[in-house]
């Protein structure tokens, strides 16, 4: 009987799988150290639930548990006669870019050879997470102008002095929370557009500048959307910042 030892590679795409399994199943018994902070006890709704909350709210990691914990498991479950291969593969592909750089090339080297195809594939990569942003965008726009107009409010009754304290306060702290998962959510943004700025240069050495162009093109398109969030959020929390209560 032979026994086959796993590449250090196999290894590692096992251990990034393992770990996405494992934070998948933290984050569905809401481990608390998945959640960080309470502030989103106190944070408006539509920041913390539906589509464009479940990318950006996570790290890159969790992003991408959920996804790798079911196609690891429809592989297990499969009667794929290399169950092992199909699970390191399911595993990295949910995962995309939120694995990392080298991770993600890796991934798209094995699945394309060709580099005009693959260019192509990550191009659709890039747009597709630029659409997450500019979505999560919108989202964050509506709380934001809602979170001014309280402010200005607060401000006009602070100038009238006939704010009251505790109301003041409480609304405050659903604002600061709000300005914590934007800013969180450009974190997780940025690294984002790091990861793909990092697979372009690593392209670059295996192929000529003219075919990772467009690539970059979609890179910058997608940081232009994160720079103007996180101008917007800037400048609500120093309107924030503005406010200090007896």
């Amino acid at each position: 009987m032979t026994i086959r030892t796993p590449s250090f590679k196999q290894l590692l795409l096992c251990t990034a799988v393992a770990s996405a399994l494992f934070v998948a199943g933290c984050a569905s018994t809401g481990s608390n150290l998945l959640n960080g902070s309470n502030s989103s006890q106190t944070a408006d709704p539509r920041l913390t639930q539906g589509n464009d909350a479940e990318f950006f709210n996570k790290s890159g990691l969790q992003a991408c548990a959920a996804g790798a914990a079911v196609g690891v498991m429809s592989c297990m479950l499969s009667g794929t006669s290399n169950r092992t291969q199909c699970a390191i593969i399911a595993g990295v592909s949910a995962c995309g870019v939120a694995m990392g750089a080298n991770y993600y090339l890796d991934q798209r080297r094995n699945e394309y050879a060709s580099s005009a195809e693959r260019l192509e594939v990550m191009s659709q990569d890039i747009q597709a997470d630029t659409q997450k942003v500019i979505a999560r965008t919108e989202t964050a726009r509506q709380v934001m102008a809602e979170d001014r107009q309280r402010i200005e409010r607060i401000e006009q009754e602070i100038a009238e002095q006939r704010v009251n304290q505790a109301s003041a306060q409480q609304e405050l702290a659903g604002i600061d929370s709000n300005i914590d998962i934007l800013r969180r959510d450009l974190s997780n943004m940025q690294k984002s557009v790091t990861e793909y700025e990092e697979v372009a240069q690593l392209e670059r050495q295996e192929t000529s500048p003219a075919e990772v162009q467009q690539v970059e093109q979609e890179i910058e398109v997608m940081n232009e959307q994160v720079l103007a969030l996180q101008q917007e959020v800037d400048d609500l929390y120093n309107m924030r910042s503005a406010i200090t209560l007896g």
